[in-house]
């Protein structure tokens, strides 16, 4: 019977039985790291760029992220009293050029609900006296520590909320993580309108009267010739290789330090380096500031 049978059906049947062997044999991955061999390989093939090649590993690393991973710790949340005026809270939205703020009543463990810096512009041009933040906040979503990013990525977009408030065993407010946060560890760092524009060479940009927002990579010789400081530029090119030498250690964002009549706050860093600066006079140099315009003129006057 299998004479009568045609030559191309005996090819095709061999050919689908090799082709059922070597797939039995071939070697797919049977764990993330063999996983990850393949898409190195699949780069050194140049069948996909670097990009793509860190976007997929941070999907298969985010999976192994719980939130307490990725928040943005309690001490660095900048929050507003919910008894603050317009005027002592708008201050705080400027400089930090956030599009979201904790609303807390006494203490950070109390968070009344989320403010959307937006929310606030349809009493941005009139002098409402009977407004208060209840009017506008939205509320607060509580996660623990323990939820895996993952899982929380799922909620951010099919529930359409961008920040969450951490929560630990205890039920004690621990930090806060946004959309952004779990995106960056998949895709990298994201910038936006308030970030420097480094491709440009913006690397120093007014904010208000008294701060500055300062990109890391910020040559030393033009952050003294703008704020005609005095840095050694001997030991370190710029800005944030000076800045975390003088911490001793890789800082986190929210860490402070003085320096030569500059404070410096850290904005934005990763793992690896920092990327953003936020640069304001110290307390002691803005006093000084109007009261040596007037000393200096009377500094050589003869005593009466």
């Amino acid at each position: 019977m299998n004479e009568d049978q045609p030559p191309s059906s005996q090819t095709h049947a061999k050919k689908g039985w090799l082709d059922r062997l070597s797939h039995f044999f071939g070697g797919e991955p049977q764990n993330r790291q063999e996983l990850v061999d393949v898409i190195q390989d699949a780069e050194d093939r140049a069948l996909i760029d670097q990009d793509t090649k860190e976007m997929i590993k941070g999907v298969l690393e985010v999976s192994d992220l719980k939130v307490r991973d990725l928040m943005i710790p309690r001490s660095q949340m900048i929050t507003i009293e919910k008894n603050q005026s317009v005027e002592e809270f708008l201050p705080i939205v400027i400089e930090s050029a956030h599009s979201r703020f904790p609303v807390i009543d006494r203490d950070k463990d109390h968070i009344e609900g989320i403010l959307l810096a937006k929310d606030m512009l349809a009493y941005g041009f009139g002098n409402d006296a009977n407004f208060t933040l209840e009017q506008i906040l939205r509320p607060a979503v509580v996660v623990p520590e323990s939820k895996r990013v993952d899982v929380l990525l799922k909620e951010f977009r099919s529930d359409r909320y961008h920040m969450a408030i951490v929560v630990d065993e205890y039920g004690g407010v621990s930090g806060l993580i946004t959309i952004e946060d779990v995106l960056e560890a998949i895709v990298g760092d994201i910038e936006d309108e308030t970030d420097l524009e480094e491709e440009n060479d913006v690397h120093i940009r007014r904010i208000s009267r008294q701060v500055w927002a300062v990109a890391a990579l910020t040559p030393i010789e033009e952050f003294n010739e703008h704020f005609d400081a005095g840095f050694s530029d001997q030991e370190y090119d710029t800005v944030g290789g000076l800045v975390s030498h003088a911490f001793g250690h890789l800082p986190e964002r929210g860490e402070i330090i003085e320096l030569n009549g500059f404070e410096f706050k850290v904005v934005n860093a990763d793992t690896r380096r920092l990327v953003q600066l936020q640069v304001r006079l110290a307390e002691n140099e803005r006093d000084n500031e109007g009261e040596n315009t007037g000393d200096s003129a009377n500094e050589d006057a003869p005593a009466a």
